[in-house]
């Protein structure tokens, strides 16, 4: 797997890793375009991503961001040029997880926090209360109203997450039972949601009315404007 490097990552504190695809006709949130439409799925995409590239972007310790493909590492590296750069291998997401996790603990890395770009909810207080369970806690992860996860981190390895039913409603419960199998002490909390579907999108315009970070800025504007059929 090609990877590109850039800042110190090797810098104490916990770590984080923003997994995200670059946004594309066909290939960008793919549940949604087919309740709104390619072309306005593709530019919500492109919005959510600097939404995750901005808590990326203020990070105060290492960083780091996952491009679906090796072909995108450039593309990557522009997006956030203090980040380091690792390409996602082939498989599905556990299998991309964990071998993500494996290279970047072979760097020194402990503390792992994996984010993807479809859940702008997230606040700078979550990342910061995430960090502080992590002195205490081997896994915590913070739980979507649909059942899956928006943020996973741990201090230790994950144990195989190959066979976990990604994209259901089961997910964020197997997630911690695996987890607890493999010995570690989890902490699950929140429940916050993602970006799948259109109704989704009506929850998150109401949930940044208060957010004055400049990407939820844009992204809540958008959402308003009159041309975007949020409730088609």
């Amino acid at each position: 797997m090609t990877a590109q490097k850039s800042g110190d990552n090797s810098a104490i504190g916990p770590c984080l890793v923003l997994l995200c695809k670059r946004p594309a006709l066909g290939h960008s949130k793919q549940r949604l375009a087919a309740q709104i439409g390619a072309l306005p799925a593709l530019q919500i995409a492109g919005l959510l991503l600097d939404c995750a590239l901005e808590d990326l972007q203020q990070w105060p310790a290492a960083r780091v961001i996952a491009p679906d493909h090796a072909q995108h590492l450039a593309w990557a590296q522009a997006l956030c040029p203090a980040a380091a750069v690792l390409a996602q291998p082939e498989g599905n997401l556990g299998q991309r997880l964990n071998m993500l996790d494996q290279r970047l603990r072979e760097r020194g890395l402990r503390q792992l926090l994996f984010i993807g770009s479809d859940a702008p909810v997230l606040q700078q207080s979550d990342f910061d209360r995430v960090s502080v369970l992590l002195g205490s806690t081997d896994t915590v992860l913070l739980s979507a109203q649909d059942g899956g996860v928006v943020l996973m981190a741990s201090n230790r390895p994950w144990p195989d997450l190959s066979q976990l039913p990604w994209s259901t409603a089961q997910l964020g419960q197997a997630l911690a039972d695996c987890c607890r199998a493999a010995g570690h002490s989890v902490h699950v909390s929140g429940e916050y949601f993602d970006i799948d579907h259109r109704e989704d999108l009506v929850l998150l315009e109401s949930a940044l009315q208060a957010d004055t970070r400049p990407a939820r800025l844009n992204l809540r504007n958008h959402l308003a404007d009159p041309g975007v059929a949020l409730d088609a």
